[in-house]
């Protein structure tokens, strides 16, 4: 446990107000403890507390930091929980300036999506449909397999966010046109197509379930489930679509429900499709947010100037 100081105290005068003004949670209080707490043990080797503290000093820690090998994300959030604590001290009066306002954020690099081929879509979809129809397997069994080949083959053929897809109303079974309404982020409302197989896996999940356990088809959700949402987890579901990974030889730390999503756009945008079009069955606000998917396109320009231009060989040579 850290000794308490003039820096501690400070740093509980700005946790209590971020509880009562913001209604920060336990865990948001206990992350900026943490990184606050380095940034203090940091000032206190120089000798100076933060009332004190220059721009310099800021920037000392986050090198400091940076030395000890933290990614840029992690000292990205380090900063942030620096200026906020600093704007914090300022706009309370304890001090005349904030340091740490010309200090610009470490780069982050933006992650490229994790995206399945075509085939391997096509064969976690095949593996997912087997046995769905075996007399023999227990009906328990059989209902979660006829759930989770329907919640794969929606999910890829609708691109919804995990949350959508769980979140989906009973309602949507019974729609007959060939799209659904979903309630996204910001509780904004769009229109999602989804594909003849997906309406049909669908069909079959709602008619596996009343046979089976006709209370819980009759409740407000899709995908009913015991749990506190009364829907299923996107735990289970995680859970559930690795097992299926597994079984069609897909490592599981390649596959997650926002990889379908992932997929979803990446293959349409593969095959021609608008990227503003793309962007709106996403749901995304921004176009900058969906342009991600791109790389697939580029990619493939790659290699249509290597592959078909009358001097993608000789440029290849010279490289070896």
């Amino acid at each position: 446990m850290r000794a308490p100081g003039p820096n501690a105290r400070l740093i509980e005068g700005f946790l209590e107000a971020i509880a009562a003004e913001r209604a920060a949670s336990r865990n948001t209080i206990e992350a900026y403890r943490r990184d606050l707490g380095d940034y203090a043990d940091f000032l206190a080797e120089r000798g100076v507390d933060a009332l004190g503290a220059s721009g310099d000093d800021a920037r000392g820690f986050l090198a400091a930091r940076a030395d000890l090998g933290l990614k840029a994300s992690s000292l990205a959030r380090q900063l942030s929980a620096v200026r906020q604590f600093h704007k914090h001290l300022y706009v309370d009066g304890r001090r005349a300036d904030d340091p740490t306002m010309a200090i610009e954020g470490p780069r982050r690099s933006r992650p490229l999506p994790k995206v399945l081929s075509t085939a391997e879509v096509e064969r976690l979809l095949a593996v997912s449909r087997e046995g769905l129809d075996a007399e023999a397997r227990p009906g328990a069994e059989r209902l979660r397999a006829i759930r989770l080949a329907c919640l794969v083959e929606l999910l890829y053929g609708s691109g919804l966010r995990v949350s959508e897809l769980l979140g989906l109303p009973r309602s949507a079974a019974r729609s007959r046109e060939p799209m659904i309404a979903v309630r996204g982020k910001g509780a904004k409302e769009r229109l999602v197509p989804i594909s003849d197989p997906a309406r049909a896996a669908i069909l079959r999940y709602r008619a596996a379930l009343e046979a089976r356990t006709p209370a819980a088809a009759s409740g407000a959700w899709l995908f009913p489930a015991d749990s506190q949402s009364g829907h299923l987890t996107r735990q289970a579901f995680a859970r559930e679509l690795k097992v299926l990974a597994a079984a069609a030889g897909i490592a599981g730390q390649r596959i997650s429900p926002h990889v379908l999503r992932h997929a979803f756009a990446s293959h349409l945008l593969q095959n021609g499709a608008d990227l503003r079009v793309v962007q709106d069955l996403l749901g995304h606000a921004d176009i900058s947010t969906t342009q991600i998917y791109t790389h697939v396109l580029d990619e493939r320009a790659r290699a249509m100037v290597r592959d078909l231009h009358p001097l993608g060989d000789e440029e290849a040579a010279s490289r070896k």
